[in-house]
């Protein structure tokens, strides 16, 4: 078996080991484990005790010597002193912070160590044969650590606190609280114990030593935020439990007095004077006064009232937001001849009161006087407007009615009455300058105009005659209206009556209009006009509801007879005094079917229709005119137009399209054209030949590629002129521009042969025209006026 012996370690530690020897078949070691053997079956087993016994080793941290700092040794119960056994260690700081002596197990710190930085380290040793390098023991692990010493003082965490309490708190109210952190080893003696102190700030402030909890040390009356508002404290932390040689840190802190409402507005002085000028508007400022409050924010804040006074309701007071001062308005139009001045008691008090400092009677009083300012004032009507009412026949000069001014100054200067143009532009009324009565110029009529808005003006004039000021009134005048139009029909009828119809048959009902307005409403009657009761075939019947029936006074009516009948109906009004017109109804007779729907009236009546209106037909009859107008135009231009050369000049080699248009003479003319030409080719080749020389264009020198034919068919046209086209086509000596050559022929293959009498031999009367009579009817007319002869029509 093997033994440890600890040395330094054990010491360290407090403890004391016994080396035992173990001989016989149990053991008990220092941690309490228990070792020996046992016999299970034939095979002895054995428990080998652990070789090394350590658990930790102490340093104390911040070690100022020169040497390496001993920490302590470690020993192998494998090492007898040979001088074969070789320590090895491993882990933390390893060769660099901790070395350990191979040969004898000694342990050392090779620097200072800080145990704020890292306070233990984790190594791992063993022993090996030196020789042949094999682990003596096995590995094993243990913790070095380090013993705090008080080298760390206090630290806040804030360099400055901000914090506030409201004036006049009773004592011992919290302020804010700090807190100081101490880096020594709260564990092991009283380095990080720490007891809070007040360095600056009293008597106001006060420290909880152990807590850090700052609080008022002052009563209300003497922590008033209008005599000091900010006050700077520092707090001093001391480990080692505030004992004489302990570390301190500190810290300070502004506290400000937040402010409550204690203090009432106050006047800046007891009585305030302003004029104004009565001719101010509502709500033109007079002036502003001023209270002062010693609290800020919205405790400050304050409204003014008028509390009494003769001026309560002439003005008002309001609270300007920013400046917080009373603004004094007009509330009332001011009169200075009525009343020259004016004096009110003005209260000011806090929007919000705080019940724990100020009574709700906490305000202040202050006397306005306001004096009324003398202004040439212009005339002031009796009324904002009048109104007045004339019958619409009034004869010019009529009074309308009048108005009424005066001067509202002392001096009650003159004033004088017009009216202005501008709103009487035809000038239909008039006013005395001098009483102001509207008199009519001319005379009005309700139907066309029912209300007249004309505008007055009275002018104040000085002694001297000078006009100086001036003012409107609108003047508002409504006719009244007399009967003085008589009823019409409401519109024009368009009335027939079938040709068979009954006595008594309804053709129309017709109702009237009136201009004039009555006050009970209109009442119309109808009736037949007197001259149109005699013999009258239509009569006239009174719905009594303002309308009439036109009804038939016979059975039948004849178109052809006569197709219009006029019925004259008198329609009269039930007003006074009594208005009547006659007014003509235009009764067309047409033809109708059984039903009595209308089918063919007089002519008139059909101009009339619906289908063909009175504007449709100028609307055609324009047209026509345009029409005819265009034509006249066109025809005059065309005379007018020159007829320009066929070839300019010679030197123009542009393309040329040569027209004939030329309208022929007919068959008396026997010199235009002769067909005999191209009937005789042989015989019109001398006069080609002939009229070639006189070509305005150039005449080619050689001859044609296809010369004429000697031998043709003196008939056959087409052939010629087929031939006439290949010499253009084929030739190459062609002018140096085109000419447009044109062969027309007629064929030949009509049954009735060539109606022309060009190139006829005979003359009509030797044309036989009777088989004409073989192509039908319509032919046979035409023969019998060509076959006939001369005499027949003498």
């Amino acid at each position: 078996m093997r033994t440890i012996s600890l040395g330094v370690v054990w010491l360290c530690l407090g403890l004391s080991l016994d080396a035992l020897s173990l001989n016989g078949q149990r053991r008990e070691t220092v941690d309490g484990e228990k070792t020996g053997t046992a016999i299970r079956g034939e095979k002895l087993l054995k428990r080998v005790r652990r070789g090394w016994m350590w658990n930790q080793f102490f340093l104390q941290e911040e070690y100022t010597g020169s040497d390496y700092q001993y920490i302590g040794k470690l020993q192998s119960d494998q090492d007898n002193g040979s001088g074969l056994v070789k320590y090895v260690l491993s882990g933390e700081g390893a060769g660099t912070l901790f070395v350990l002596d191979e040969n004898n197990g000694d342990l050392h710190a090779t620097r200072r160590l800080d145990r704020e930085e890292k306070a233990f380290y984790i190594l791992k040793a063993t022993v090996v044969n030196k020789r042949t390098g094999q682990k003596l023991e096995p590995e094993t692990e243990f913790t070095v650590k380090l013993h705090d010493i008080n080298d760390n003082e206090p630290q806040f965490s804030r360099e400055v606190y901000i914090g506030s309490v409201p004036e006049r708190s009773d004592i011992g109210t919290s302020v804010i609280q700090v807190t100081a952190t101490d880096a020594d080893d709260s564990m092991y003696g009283n380095s990080a114990k720490l007891v809070y102190s007040i360095s600056q700030g009293h008597p106001y402030f006060s420290v909880d030593p152990n807590t850090g909890v700052i609080q008022t040390a002052l009563g209300p009356d003497d922590m008033d935020r209008e005599q000091r508002e900010h006050y700077q404290v520092v707090i001093e932390a001391k480990d080692m439990a505030g004992q004489r040689g302990g570390l301190t840190g500190s810290t300070t802190i502004n506290i400000t007095l937040t402010d409550v409402n204690d203090n009432p507005p106050r006047f800046t002085q007891s009585i305030y004077q302003f004029r104004v000028p009565e001719s101010s508007v509502s709500g033109t400022p007079v002036g502003r006064i001023l209270a002062t409050d010693r609290d800020i924010g919205m405790n400050a804040e304050m409204y003014f009232t008028i509390v009494s006074g003769d001026g309560m309701d002439m003005f008002d007071i309001s609270t300007d937001k920013d400046t917080q001062e009373g603004v004094i308005t007009v509330s009332k139009p001011l009169d200075f001849e009525k009343k020259p001045s004016y004096t009110v008691e003005i209260q000011v008090q806090n929007t919000q009161v705080d019940p724990r400092f100020m009574s709700a009677g906490s305000k202040d009083m202050a006397t306005v006087r306001i004096g009324v300012e003398d202004v040439d004032e212009p005339p002031l009507f009796d009324k904002a407007s009048y109104l007045m009412e004339v019958k619409e026949d009034a004869a010019v000069g009529v009074a309308v009615g009048s108005v009424s001014a005066m001067d509202p100054d002392a001096a009650r200067s003159m004033v004088k009455y017009s009216i202005d143009r501008r709103t009487d532009m035809d000038r239909l009324f008039n006013i005395h300058s001098g009483n102001g009565s509207v008199f009519l110029l001319r005379s009005l009529d309700r139907e066309e105009t029912a209300w007249h808005n004309i505008s007055v003006i009275a002018t104040e004039f000085s002694k001297s005659n000078n006009p100086r000021q001036s003012s409107h009134v609108p003047v508002y005048i409504r006719l009244l209206d007399i009967n003085d139009n008589a009823p019409t029909f409401a519109t024009t009828y368009e009335t027939y009556v079938c040709e068979r119809t009954k006595a008594g048959q309804r053709i129309q009902t017709v109702s009237a209009v009136d201009a004039d307005e009555p006050s009970m409403g209109h009442k119309f009657f109808f009736s037949l006009a007197p001259e149109g009761t005699h013999r009258s075939n239509f009569t006239v019947r009174d719905n009594g509801d303002n309308t009439a029936g036109i009804l038939t006074r016979r059975a039948s009516y004849s178109r052809l007879h006569q197709s219009i009948y006029l019925v004259p109906v008198v329609i009269t009004d039930g007003d006074y005094p009594m208005q009547s017109s006659t007014g003509t109804l235009t009764v067309r007779v047409c033809t109708c079917d059984r039903e009595g729907n209308m089918e063919l009236c007089n002519a008139e009546a059909l101009s009339s229709s619906p289908g063909l209106s009175t504007g449709a037909l100028i609307a055609i009859l324009l047209c026509a005119i345009i029409l005819l107008m265009i034509v006249v135009l066109f025809t005059a231009l065309k005379r007018q137009r020159k007829k320009e050369p066929l070839i300019i000049s010679k030197e123009d080699v542009r393309d040329n399209v040569v027209s004939y248009n030329d309208e022929g003479g007919g068959e008396e003319d026997t010199q235009a054209f002769d067909i005999g030409a191209l009937r005789h080719p042989d015989a019109a080749a001398a006069v080609l030949e002939e009229s070639a020389k006189q070509r305005r264009d150039i005449i080619p020198s050689d001859t044609l590629l296809y010369p004429p034919m000697a031998s043709r068919d003196n008939g056959d046209v087409r052939n010629f002129i087929n031939q006439r086209v290949l010499e253009n086509d084929c030739n190459p000596t062609a002018p140096p521009y085109d000419s447009l050559a044109t062969y027309a022929y007629e064929g030949a293959g009509s049954v009735a042969e060539s109606l022309s009498s060009l190139g006829s031999a005979s003359t009509e009367a030797e044309q036989d025209y009777h088989y004409l009579s073989d192509w039908g009817p319509r032919f046979r007319k035409l023969a019998d006026l060509y076959g006939a002869e001369d005499g027949d029509f003498s």
